[in-house]
């Protein structure tokens, strides 16, 4: 396969066909809101992973990055962005944690109207970013900083989802919740993971367990 392959929209990897299967089997797996669906596609995944795996990048499947990170399987992706939305058609202001390579924040990118992305892994943050001029999205902002504090002084956020699984919700994160807002996180540890979303109601918090996933820890502190 060609790198003309992997940057046309041709046989390669980066063809419609290619595409438009993915959505098929997103919806066939319960995915039905179509904004969704048209984010996911419109966003080019292939970018996103390293090049010896372009070949993979539209099946849905999570795929290694470096630093023992991963690009989410593009389900999970699907699954938590439609659970922040919560049927709303679009959303202010919304703080992503764990930016990683940066696929969830560019799908997030073409449906809300601001994302603020926090990555704790400096090298991570700065292929994104540049993957995020490229592309030209110009309502994403990122920060290096530790994702379990968030980023107070943009808050609060009419939506919060995290990539990264912590052993228990952090309380920086649901502090930053406004009032109506979604929490989207993974809880849990090695020993099994939940996908839970937490809104708020005034000064309390509504928690409802979705489904079983897995993903790398939550952890504090930075890496330069």
């Amino acid at each position: 396969m060609s790198r003309d392959d992997l940057n046309q929209g041709g046989i390669g990897v980066n063809s419609q066909r290619a595409r438009d299967r993915l959505l098929e089997r997103l919806f066939e797996k319960g995915i039905r809101n179509h904004a969704v669906l048209e984010a996911l596609g419109s966003v080019p995944r292939h970018l996103f992973v390293d090049e010896a795996l372009g070949y993979r990048a539209y099946e849905d499947t999570a795929l290694p990055i470096s630093y023992n990170q991963t690009i989410s399987q593009p389900y999970i992706v699907a699954r938590m962005t439609e659970l922040l939305l919560g049927g709303r058609p679009t959303l202010d202001r919304v703080l992503e944690v764990g930016t990683g390579c940066g696929y969830q924040t560019a799908v997030l990118a073409g449906l809300v109207k601001r994302v603020y992305t926090v990555e704790r892994i400096l090298p991570l943050l700065e292929k994104a970013q540049q993957r995020f001029k490229s592309l030209k999205l110009l309502n994403v902002f990122s920060k290096h900083a530790d994702g379990i504090m968030g980023w107070p002084g943009k808050g609060p956020f009419d939506g919060i989802i995290v990539t990264a699984s912590p052993s228990e919700v952090p309380k920086e994160l649901l502090a930053q919740l406004a009032d109506g807002a979604r929490l989207v996180i993974p809880v849990g540890d090695e020993g099994g993971q939940v996908l839970r979303v937490i809104q708020r109601q005034g000064d309390e918090f509504i928690s409802t367990d979705r489904e079983a996933v897995m993903f790398v820890p939550l952890l504090s502190g930075t890496v330069q």
